[in-house]
């Protein structure tokens, strides 16, 4: 059985939201499925930190960090169209980056071989200077600039399986060969950028790969995907750690998309990224929740992911 850490905050839920999809039901669901799940309590608990605002900053502008804070000071309701504030989704959201940073302390000390983030508000779609698509700020790529910064671990691949592309996340590393991003999304969808010509620019060139799926994708287009196209990239990029933006609205019952996965799917996604971590970084693999908003789909898949990263063997 592997060391693997969970991390999450009752905090989370006062990044209140309703009536909207990313709500903080999303996280009591998965909660309420891990605890009644048999593994649980063979879970390490990760108690998340405040990211401080250097630590924002080395993604995110100073004059944004900022208006995020005065907004939610100031009662304001929405940063966009679509990304809902309240008072406290400030600090959540300051939480949310800490717990990937916690995480990775404990992944460099071995004290955990991987880890799992339940944390909102989502990422992925948070741009240097700007909300969108539900984020604040963008918390794997904090995370990959800390585990850079402070932890010497040079280079970093983030495989985002979230139907929507990580806009915010290719845009943070697009010149930058230091840090890998990849992404499998429905194309052509919200936010309209992943194509498969998007490759980096400058030093970064060759160092995104996008793999857009076409509506009504299924569990069979999404493996031959990674086992073609992403296992070789990884085994050739010989990263020091794999970063997943674990979004689960991909699956078949989700709402806000047309992509056919199953909850299977995500565990056999998980145990390809598990064998290739083993042969690249030493089994380190850092998850982090970003979309999925059916309730029932988004527990049953992340309580496989979890009960994957756990219990799956790469060396068997």
């Amino acid at each position: 059985m592997n060391k693997t850490g969970y991390a999450s905050d009752p905090f989370y839920l006062l990044h209140e939201t309703e009536p909207h999809p990313e709500n903080p039901g999303r996280l009591t669901a998965i909660q309420n499925r891990l605890e009644s799940s048999e593994f649980y309590n063979n879970l390490t608990p990760i108690q998340p930190r405040k990211a401080t605002v250097d630590e924002i900053a080395n993604i995110h502008d100073l004059g944004y960090i900022a208006s995020v804070e005065q907004n939610c000071a100031d009662h304001n309701r929405n940063l966009d169209a679509d990304t809902v504030i309240s008072q406290d989704s400030y600090n959540a959201a300051l939480l949310s980056a800490g717990a990937g940073m916690t995480a990775i302390d404990q992944l460099v000390d071995g004290k955990i071989n991987n880890a799992f983030c339940a944390v909102r508000p989502p990422g992925h779609h948070a741009e240097q200077d700007r909300a969108m698509g539900f984020c604040l700020f963008n918390n794997v790529a904090i995370a990959a600039r800390y585990a850079q910064k402070i932890k010497a671990l040079n280079k970093i691949f983030i495989f985002d399986w979230d139907v929507h592309h990580g806009n915010g996340t290719q845009h943070s590393f697009y010149n930058d060969p230091s840090v890998y991003y990849a992404s499998a999304h429905q194309h052509p969808f919200y936010p309209g950028s992943g194509a498969e010509e998007e490759t980096g620019t400058g030093e970064g060139l060759g160092t995104t790969l996008n793999l857009p799926m076409d509506a009504y994708s299924d569990d069979e287009d999404y493996i031959a995907a990674v086992e073609n196209r992403l296992i070789s990239e990884i085994q050739r990029y010989n990263p020091d750690l794999i970063i997943i933006s674990a979004g689960f609205d991909a699956h078949k019952n989700d709402p806000l998309a047309q992509i056919q996965l199953t909850t299977e799917c995500f565990g056999k996604m998980t145990e390809l990224l598990m064998q290739v971590a083993q042969d690249v970084c030493s089994g380190r693999i850092l998850s982090m929740l970003e979309g999925g908003y059916d309730y029932n789909a988004l527990s049953d898949s992340v309580q496989l992911h979890m009960q994957t990263l756990l219990t799956f063997n790469p060396k068997s």
